[in-house]
């Protein structure tokens, strides 16, 4: 997949000579000419880096920088500042606002490429990711459900996803399916923060699949809290009709076309309260079973397993 880099600069010549010169590396280009429009591209199109003019309309740069590095899901976003050749202030005032490097106007061609290059090579290094929600992989999730196999502590490992995404995805666009999924990221790290332990764990599978790694004597109030901030949030998510009427008209997998109710979220919760647990495959395993469950309602709910197991 092609790199993308967002150039923010309202003076179209420079913003000419910035995409000529990225075009030698094939480079997918996306281009703002004030902060306003640059805020909405990063949180719409997900740019692997940005190139951002410190001297701005409506939103200067440095704000900019202030929003994307206050945001979670975007405050691992490379950022290389492009300053005015005399303009010391504005260099430092960039470092400090959380710029990862600057470059000065006019620039040679060859070192600005460098600069993108090492910048994109050291943020690959730093972050095994999700790109869409900066969020753990899969690498992740599987090195922290050992650990905690191994530690033989008390854990519960709560398997997440959305009902009804595909049909929203389908009749509202990627675009819109990929801020439900950003949206739904920022909720669980908000939950986390506000009732889990400092040690608990986000990570993202993919798609709209996620995994929270917690603790047994507070999974229920988190389960909770997740249902009840992702109900609140889903009306925005939706046109104004969609949102009176309380589904949207989308075709099933056959082609016929249905009433689906509006997204909800289910979660199946695994513990070793009452069972022990030999390996992650097996967590796996009882979390798709019990997510299962909670997707038998249409509403947003959890299923914790409280099974006894004697070994």
């Amino acid at each position: 997949m092609a790199i993308k880099i967002l150039i923010v600069d309202d003076d179209p010549d420079i913003r000419d000579v910035l995409r000529l010169t990225l075009s030698e590396e094939n480079y997918t280009i996306l281009e703002a000419q004030d902060g306003e429009e640059a805020l909405k591209i990063i949180k719409t199109k997900s740019p692997d880096l940005v190139l951002l003019d410190y001297k701005l309309p409506k939103i200067d740069g440095r704000e900019v920088l202030h929003r994307v590095r206050k945001d979670i899901l975007l405050r691992h976003l490379p950022i290389i500042m492009v300053t005015g050749k005399g303009d010391v202030d504005d260099k430092v005032d960039g470092i400090e606002a959380g710029a990862d490097d600057y470059i000065v106007k006019p620039f040679e061609p060859k070192e600005l490429l460098a600069r993108i290059r090492m910048i994109l090579r050291r943020t690959e290094s730093d972050l095994e990711a999700n790109p869409l929600t900066r969020l753990p992989g899969n690498v992740s999730i599987l090195n922290e459900l050992t650990r905690r196999l191994e530690s033989q502590s008390k854990f519960a490992v709560c398997y997440i996803d959305l009902d009804k995404f595909k049909a929203y995805n389908d009749t509202y666009g990627f675009e819109h399916g990929d801020e439900v999924i950003r949206e739904t990221a920022r909720i669980l790290i908000r939950v986390v923060q506000q009732c889990g332990n400092p040690d608990d764990f986000i990570g993202h599978i993919g798609g709209d699949d996620f995994v929270v790694v917690t603790t047994p004597n507070i999974v229920d109030s988190i389960c909770q809290k997740i249902i009840s901030s992702f109900d609140i949030a889903v009306s925005s998510f939706y046109n104004e009709m969609d949102r009176k009427r309380g589904y949207i008209i989308a075709k099933d997998r056959q082609g016929k076309e249905q009433k689906i109710p509006l997204l909800s979220i289910s979660i199946g919760v695994v513990t070793n309260e009452f069972r022990k647990i030999q390996h992650v495959a097996q967590i796996g395993e009882i979390g798709a079973e019990l997510k299962s469950y909670a997707k038998q309602t249409d509403k947003s709910s959890y299923v914790k397993d409280k099974r006894r197991v004697e070994e």
